[in-house]
C-alpha cells in the first residue's frame, strides 16, 4: 500500500529539509514500502493557480506533514499564507497532521508565525527540531508510531499482535476447556476448569484490548486457517529419494497448532516401518518405529511453534524413502547458530505466546533441549544424528535406516490370501457409521482386493484382549483421534478383523474393540513374520 505525504511549505527557508525528507522517504526500505511523499516542486507546468494545486493535493493526501519556521512566507489578499491555509484544511479534512517547528523558541519568529505554532499547539503535539537529521528522527519515529496504531507493522512478536478481523466468537470455547483439563493434568496448570474462555486468554496474554491474537486464534479458532491461510502444514510422501510426480500420498492439513502436529505426525508414523517386541515385560508388546515417535514429533512441532506466519510458505512434511525433512518458512534467531543446536543452548522462541501452550500441554520443552535429545533419541535408534540446515527456510532432516526384514511398512504390505474383499476406506454403513465424526482427511482410498493395508496391520498387532479406542491409539503413539478413526479403526472394522464389544451403541463410553477369529489368525502370522527380536 502507498499512503501519500503532503510535505508542506514552498519557502527557500526548507529547501533542503525537504529535499531531505523526499529523498529519505523515498530510499528508507520501510518508509518507501508505505509512503510516497509529494512536494509542489515536482508538480509539471500546468494553467492552474498554486495555490489550488496546493489545496488539492491537501485533499488528496493521507498524512500532512508541516513545517515551521521562522517566516511566514508569502500572504494572499486576506493576510493568509499557503502554510496556514493548508494546515486549516488539513484539520477540517481530518487528516494526520504532524508538525514540525524549527528551533528551541519562537521569540525571533514573524508574529504570524508565532500564532499558526500557538493554533497547531493547541490542536496536537509539536515536535521540535535543529538539525536536518534531528527532522528526519523525529518524523521516521512519527510515521512508525502511525504505522503501528494503525496495525501495518509489528515491533512485537507476530504472535502477541491482534489477529485482524477476528473476534472472541472465532474461538472455541470446547478447545479451551479441554486445553485446560490437560495442561492441569500434563503441567498442573493454575486455572481450574470452570474458567471461563476470557480468564484462560487473560491468563495466557492472549488478548489485546479485548480482540483476540494472532496466538489465541491458532491456538483455539474454530478455523484458524480462515485468518492466517498459510499456517496449513503440507505432507507428502515418495517412494523414491527425490521429489517426483505422481506424489503417491499428498495431504494438507488444516486446525489449530495442536491439531496440525498431531495430524502430520500420525501421518508419518503411518508411511514409516515398525517393530513389535516380545511380552517378556507385560501383556501389551511394545511398539517401536524406525524413526523414534518423539523425534518426529520434536521435528515436526519446532517447525509450527517457530515457523514465521508473517511468510506465505506452509510448513512441508516430507518423507522419502531415505529421510523425513521437515522444512518451515522461518530462520534461526540471532543468538543461535546451527553449532548451538548440538549443544546445550537457551530457548529462543519465535512466538512464545504460541509456545507457552505447547509447553503446558507436552508439546514441547523448555530451556532449548529439544534438539540435543532428538540427537540422543536417534543415536539410540542406531539412526545418524538429525541434520539441521538454512535453506531458503529452516530444514531438519532425519535419515531413515535401510529396509529389512522383521518390520511392517505404512504402505500396502502386500497380499493375504482371501482376507479382504472390497472396499478399505470411505464412509462406513450401519453400526459402524457412528464411529467417523467427521471424515478427515488421510483415508485409505482405493479399491483393496486381497491385500492388508499398513494401518490396518497395525491395528491387529497391538489388540490384546478387549482395550479402548484410547489404548489402541495411545499403544501405536498416535493422538489425533479423527485421522485414526478414519485410517486405521474403520478400515480394520470394515475389514473384519476387529469388532465392536457392544456393536448395538457404536457410541457407548464403555466401547470396547477386539479381534474377530480372522483378526487373531492374521495377528498369529503377523507377528510371527514381524516381531522384532
Amino acid at each position: 500500500m502507498s499512503l501519500r505525504i503532503f510535505i508542506s511549505s514552498v519557502q527557500k527557508e526548507f529547501a533542503g529539509e525537504r529535499a531531505a525528507l523526499r529523498d529519505y522517504l523515498r530510499g528508507d526500505a520501510l518508509m518507501r514500502r508505505f509512503f510516497e511523499p509529494f512536494l509542489f516542486e515536482e508538480v509539471p507546468a500546468a494553467d492552474r493557480r498554486a495555490d489550488e494545486v496546493y489545496l488539492d493535493e491537501v485533499e488528496r493526501c493521507d498524512v500532512y506533514l508541516g513545517l515551521l519556521g521562522n517566516d511566514y512566507g508569502f500572504e494572499d489578499a486576506q493576510g493568509v499564507s499557503p502554510t496556514q491555509r493548508e494546515f486549516e484544511l488539513a484539520t477540517r479534512q481530518h487528516k494526520l497532521r504532524l508538525i514540525f517547528v524549527k528551533g528551541g523558541d519562537d521569540k525571533t519568529k514573524h508574529p504570524k508565525m508565532q500564532a499558526l505554532i500557538r493554533q497547531a499547539g493547541n490542536e496536537l503535539i509539536r515536535r521540535r527540531f535543529g538539525t536536518p537529521a534531528e527532522l528526519l528522527a523525529a518524523v521516521y519515529a512519527a510515521l512508525v508510531h502511525y504505522l503501528e496504531d494503525r496495525e501495518l507493522i509489528r515491533t512485537g512478536p507476530f504472535d502477541a499482535a491482534p489477529c485482524p478481523k477476528a473476534t472472541l466468537a472465532d474461538l472455541d470455547a470446547d478447545r479451551m476447556s479441554r486445553f485446560i483439563r490437560e495442561a492441569r493434568r500434563a503441567r498442573g496448570f493454575p486455572l481450574s476448569e470452570a474458567a471461563t474462555p476470557e480468564e484462560l486468554l487473560t491468563h495466557l496474554n492472549l488478548l489485546d484490548d479485548g480482540r483476540p491474537t494472532n496466538a489465541a486464534v491458532l491456538l483455539f479458532g474454530k478455523q484458524p486457517q480462515r485468518f492466517l491461510i498459510a499456517s496449513e502444514v503440507k505432507c507428502a510422501h515418495f517412494h523414491g529419494t527425490e521429489v517426483a510426480k505422481p506424489i503417491p500420498s499428498y495431504q494438507v492439513y488444516k486446525g489449530t497448532v495442536f491439531e496440525l502436529v498431531d495430524q502430520a505426525v500420525d501421518f508419518v508414523l503411518s508411511k514409516i516401518n515398525l517393530s513389535v517386541g516380545t511380552r517378556a515385560a507385560g501383556p501389551q508388546a511394545p511398539v517401536s518405529y524406525e524413526i523414534p515417535r518423539e523425534v518426529v514429533a520434536e521435528a515436526i512441532v519446532n517447525a509450527v511453534a517457530h515457523r514465521d506466519y508473517t511468510s506465505n510458505g506452509s510448513v512441508q512434511v516430507m518423507l522419502f524413502a531415505d529421510r523425513l525433512e521437515v522444512w518451515n518458512p522461518g530462520a534461526l534467531p540471532p543468538s543461535l547458530t546451527l553449532e548451538m543446536l548440538r549443544l546445550p543452548h537457551g530457548s529462543v522462541p519465535g512466538n512464545p505466546l504460541l509456545a507457552e501452550p505447547l509447553y503446558l500441554t507436552r508439546y514441547i520443552e523448555r530451556m532449548g533441549t529439544g534438539t540435543r535429545d532428538m540427537i540422543r533419541r536417534c543415536r539410540e535408534a542406531g539412526l545418524p544424528e538429525p541434520e539441521f540446515a538454512v535453506s531458503d527456510g529452516f530444514v531438519t532432516t532425519v535419515r531413515r535406516r535401510a529396509k529389512a526384514g522383521g518390520q511392517v511398512t505404512g504402505q500396502v504390505s502386500g497380499q493375504v490370501a482371501g482376507e479382504v474383499t472390497g472396499v478399505v476406506a470411505g464412509e462406513v454403513a450401519g453400526a459402524v457409521t457412528g464411529e467417523v465424526t467427521p471424515p478427515v482427511t488421510g483415508v485409505v482410498a482405493g479399491e483393496v482386493t486381497g491385500v492388508v493395508t499398513g494401518e490396518v496391520e497395525r491395528v491387529v498387532l497391538v489388540l490384546q484382549g478387549e482395550m479402548k479406542r484410547t489404548a489402541i491409539q495411545g499403544a501405536l503413539g498416535l493422538r489425533h483421534e479423527d485421522y485414526f478413526r478414519e485410517a486405521y479403526l474403520v478400515p480394520s472394522l470394515q475389514a473384519g478383523f476387529v469388532e465392536m464389544t457392544i456393536p448395538d451403541k457404536p457410541k457407548s463410553s464403555r466401547q470396547k474393540y477386539r479381534l474377530t477369529a480372522k483378526g487373531a489368525a492374521l495377528q498369529a502370522r503377523l507377528r510371527d513374520r514381524y516381531q522384532s527380536k
